[in-house]
């Protein structure tokens, strides 16, 4: 079983949670980087104009990434992160999911936050990867210990 962490991160506390299971279980690690990276003020949320408010005040939005995955076939379970942003995934993981062929593989996504859920981020993703098998996935906090992770994500690692 060949496993992927791959994750987004705007601040730097979901890199560091990414880092922490794909370390705890072996897998790899890739980063989702947008093609032009968002800035503080693009992140400001309480700026109705900011670039995050208004991506993610559009279901449609999908912010250009750099593809740096060479050969997704070769993984049988990708864990996909990121900071929950209105609830929901950035619209970023939109873009992510459909620019890859997830076909018979388990995608468990996983978030930061501080106090929000993850919310529907599973039905989208399934949505946008029809072939694949999107579970629920689960919300941490940023200490999240090795051990936390590595106990969480040993079901789809069987």
């Amino acid at each position: 079983m060949k496993a992927l962490v791959t994750y987004f991160s705007a601040s730097g506390v979901t890199a560091k949670l990414a880092e922490r299971l794909a370390d705890a279980i072996g897998a790899d690690l890739n980063e989702i980087e947008p093609k032009v990276r968002y800035t503080r003020a693009d992140l400001d949320w309480t700026n109705k104009k900011s670039r995050s408010t208004v991506e993610m005040n559009d279901r449609a939005s999908r912010p250009e990434i750099n593809l740096t995955i060479g050969n997704m076939a070769q993984y049988d379970v990708v864990f996909v992160g990121f900071p929950v942003w209105w609830y929901r995934e950035p619209s970023i993981i939109d873009t992510f999911m459909e620019a890859y062929d997830f076909t018979g593989k388990t995608v468990v996504p996983f978030a930061t936050s501080g106090g929000s859920g993850i919310g529907d981020a599973a039905e989208t993703m399934q949505k946008l990867a029809p072939g694949a098998k999107v579970v629920t996935g689960k919300r941490f906090n940023a200490s999240a210990s090795s051990e936390t992770l590595a106990a969480w994500a040993k079901e789809w690692l069987k």
